[in-house]
């Protein structure tokens, strides 16, 4: 086999571990959580569905690429929750670590190209990671509603945090921030989410 081949199956093969990290998100059919695979394949096809809610231009198959690779760090730094102020100040620091391992095992090409869409994603500066950002924040808050807030009551989750997660990102869509706004309204009002 030749070399560059056995580092892109060495990478692929790194990338199943990615089946068994779980998430705080619950999948919506069985009494367990989503692992980081199912997300990131959930935030791809979002990406294809939803893209023409876009404030402003963007290019789709960049958006996929980024929602498909932002997840694969935590296959070494695992998943920080999202409303763990304590796991979050050592996770730039793990994930970065962990991408340089991770996207390591390919060729420098496509390690490159593939940790500049990594970090891409993390910056949030350009209009396809704002928009991957704001998807990555809709798909498991429309999970855990639909699933009656299961994780959100689980952690004792207040209205304030949920809002104060995702407001940064309602200039990417109006359609998309008004969904965001009225599940976290009715969460409240159902008592999922405390007030």
């Amino acid at each position: 086999m030749k070399d560059r081949l056995k580092k892109q199956v060495e990478f692929l093969l790194e990338l199943d571990k990615m089946k068994n990290l779980y998430r705080q998100t619950y999948v919506l059919h069985e009494d367990r959580k989503e692992n980081d695979a199912e997300h990131s394949w959930h935030l791809a096809i979002l990406a294809f569905l939803l893209a023409e809610y876009s404030n402003e231009k963007i290019d789709i198959t960049h958006v996929m690429k980024m929602v498909l690779l932002h997840d694969v760090v935590e296959i070494d730094a695992g998943d920080t929750y999202c409303y763990d102020n304590e796991g979050y100040k050592s996770k730039a620091e793990r994930e970065e670590k962990a991408a340089q391992r991770i996207f390591g095992l390919l060729p420098d090409d496509q390690r490159k190209e593939f940790y500049d869409l990594w970090r891409e994603f993390e910056d949030s500066e350009t209009p396809d990671a704002r928009f991957a950002a704001m998807l990555d924040r809709i798909q498991p808050l429309l999970l855990n509603y639909t699933k009656g807030g299961i994780s959100w009551q689980e952690h004792g989750i207040h209205k304030q945090q949920v809002l104060s997660r995702n407001i940064d990102y309602f200039s990417e869509s109006d359609e998309l921030a008004e969904l965001i706004k009225s599940v976290i309204d009715d969460a409240a009002e159902k008592g999922w989410l405390k007030t």
